[in-house]
């Protein structure tokens, strides 16, 4: 069996834990650092400790999937908020050639962040200053890439001025140079890809739209990419949370080598054109990034494909898109018009009868699943004949889920693995956890316990520590009456739920087993 060692992006489940999930329905084995090693929140990584399992675990390893962020700064906040050097980053970097020079076999596959610039003030996950600044910063940037690409108006020019007159001048800098440096790191990744230490790389773009930094340090990087022919080996596209994922399906199909075939549906013909929230381009262009980072290749017909994905896609893009905490009927006037419901849950109805494999990306809404949808295919029976889903968070998030886990599982749906029974029982049960949480937490117990319960509990969504086992214990209540309301034709007195918390001791995600019976 191939050995596939992995360091994660950081410790949530959706990076620590989702891959070695999805590879649970594989029949391979994912090997990742303990919990203990990998930090928490703004508190980074054992670096030290994180080289030397790495150094230990790879001496035999077939395939390395890393994250840069991890090995360099010690997790994704802390690469917001370090004060490295450019040589210490180096020398960190060299733990890579290190691993490789020791085992020479050892394949890498890496991954590392275009660092976010979110357009509104919190400090929650950023440096302290973005609390009064991080509007203006994110404004900043945004104006600056358009004026170098595209000229700015008058009015936009003036603001610029303003804007940047009001920037303090320290904050600036420590923004501008940790910048400088993480786009730095990042075309040293790229050199070391040139130089043969790192098999093959993906650059996410971690939150960004069609302005600012991200875009103008995607410019710089796909430069050096092209000038050094590894447009094949380095991919750069909307993502961060989900890439473990991703390059584990990656991995997956060249052990296997196997290429998947998928046949793309869409709720909505303007789908593919619209540019999601968070990303920089249109959801058709993200699906060919995704679907080929994975392994996949887009093709021509349903019938011809290892297995259909359905994409429950947005009629609008961008700030027009719907969020799951607005109500269906504050939702922009195209979600009742450019999106068809009916169509779209009847057309997985007939795959699903023809015997095709189904996959459902639900990334019509952001940060949650699509209700409407969701009730619909419950109400019609049809959950069953789902073999994958994933909407949560973002575009690129929910992709980057619902695709690796559709790849694995349409492989064995042609060769069975070693212990066919309990791969079979893994998929099924990751399956199961994305409607429990992308469903049933992100898109109606978050907000309800949010708004209707926190504040007389002495919390707030940003802060439950005080309290996380008061709200672990009541969200586990309402995961468990959600499972019986709305999974009833998916077998609920098996589904058991364990270790319900929140790893960050806020709202936002929630951490939980879930495991099957019977």
């Amino acid at each position: 069996m191939s050995s596939i060692v992995y360091l994660p992006l950081d410790e949530r489940p959706c990076n620590a834990k989702f891959p070695k999930q999805i590879a649970a329905a594989s029949d391979l084995e994912l090997i990742s650092p303990p919990q203990a090693l990998l930090g928490q929140k703004k508190l980074p990584a054992h670096t030290a400790g994180v080289v030397e399992w790495l150094h230990e675990h790879t001496i035999r390893a077939d395939h390395l999937i890393v994250s840069l962020d991890m090995l360099v700064y010690g997790g994704i906040v802390p690469s917001r908020l370090h004060h490295l050097s450019l040589e210490q980053c180096r020398l960190r970097l060299q733990t890579l050639v290190d691993c490789k020079r020791r085992n020479p076999k050892l394949r890498i596959f890496a991954f590392n962040l275009i660092m976010r610039a979110p357009a509104y003030n919190s400090s929650d996950e950023e440096p302290d200053y973005y609390a009064e600044y991080g509007a203006q910063l994110a404004r900043n940037g945004w104006l600056r890439d358009k004026h170098t690409r595209d000229g700015l108006t008058e009015q936009e020019q003036f603001e610029w001025v303003q804007l940047t007159a009001g920037i303090p001048e320290q904050v600036f800098q420590d923004f501008i140079g940790r910048r400088r440096i993480n786009t730095a790191v990042n075309q040293m990744a790229v050199d070391l890809t040139f130089e043969g230490w790192i098999d093959f790389l993906i650059i996410p773009l971690d939150d960004n739209a069609k302005y600012g930094y991200s875009s103008s340090e995607q410019r710089q990087l796909l430069s050096t990419v092209e000038a050094k022919q590894l447009l094949h080996r380095v991919h750069l596209y909307p993502g961060a949370d989900e890439v473990g994922n991703t390059l584990f399906a990656r991995v997956f199909c060249e052990i296997k080598n196997y290429q998947p075939e998928i046949y793309i549906r869409h709720s909505s013909i303007a789908g593919p054109h619209a540019i999601p929230k968070y990303e920089d381009r249109s959801l058709g262009e993200s699906l060919k990034c995704q679907i080929t980072a994975a392994g996949g290749f887009i093709g021509d017909q349903a019938s011809a494909a290892d297995f259909v994905l359905m994409v429950n896609s947005p009629p609008v893009g961008q700030y027009e898109m719907a969020e799951t905490t607005d109500n269906f009927d504050q939702r922009h006037a195209s979600y009742f018009s450019e999106i068809n419901y009916r169509e779209f849950v009847q057309a997985i109805k007939r795959y699903a009868e023809k015997g095709y494999m189904v996959a459902l990306a639900d990334v019509a809404t952001c940060n949650g699943a699509d209700e409407p949808l969701l009730k619909l295919l419950a109400g019609m029976g049809l959950l069953p004949s789902l073999s994958a889903y994933a909407g949560w968070n973002t575009s690129g998030n929910s992709l980057g889920t619902v695709i690796p886990h559709a790849i694995v599982e349409s492989y064995y749906r042609k060769v069975n693995g070693a212990d066919e029974a309990s791969r079979s029982r893994n998929s099924e049960a990751f399956y199961l956890s994305r409607l429990v949480e992308d469903w049933g937490y992100q898109a109606k117990i978050r907000m309800d316990v949010a708004y209707h319960h926190i504040e007389s509990l002495g919390g707030n969504y940003f802060d439950v520590e005080a309290i996380h086992d008061q709200v672990s214990e009541l969200v586990h209540e309402k995961m468990e009456a959600f499972i019986a309301e709305y999974l009833k034709d998916m077998r609920p007195g098996r589904i058991r739920l364990e270790n319900v918390g929140l790893p960050w001791k806020r709202m936002f995600e929630v951490g939980f087993d879930l495991r099957l019976e019977g």
